[in-house]
């Protein structure tokens, strides 16, 4: 019977490792440029950095205004394949900016998305 428990309790311990594994395998935005909420002059380029490398196929941003109109962007990955880098296509003029974002982790393909506001001075 004693064994029996152990044998319960290690699996237990398992699938709980597992579960957390698979959980720390979503691609997580650690840093952006422009900041969240940063007041900025016009960037030449917007970049989001992940925790981990994603996978270009389905990591993307979008840029676009208050009136929800889209901005321009070419979007690449960065030779580390950790960032989303985005260079809008024209001068971006005075005003209020949304980036959206989505991320999906090279390791196991899980999707995450979110978004960054930034205003252009």
């Amino acid at each position: 019977m004693r064994h029996r428990h152990s044998i319960l309790a290690g699996l237990a311990a398992g699938a709980a490792l597992l579960v957390a594994g698979a959980a720390s395998a979503h691609a997580r935005l650690v840093t952006s440029d422009p900041a969240a909420n940063a007041a900025v002059a016009a960037p030449k380029a917007i970049t989001l950095t992940f925790n981990e490398k994603l996978t270009p196929a389905f990591s993307k941003l979008e840029l676009g205004i208050a009136d929800g109109m889209k901005i321009e962007v070419k979007t690449a990955i960065s030779p580390d394949g950790r960032s989303i880098v985005g260079t809008p296509q024209g001068k971006l003029m005075p005003g209020a900016y949304t980036v959206t974002w989505q991320a999906a982790a090279a390791d196991d393909g899980h999707k995450t998305n979110g978004t960054v506001a930034f205003t252009v001075k």
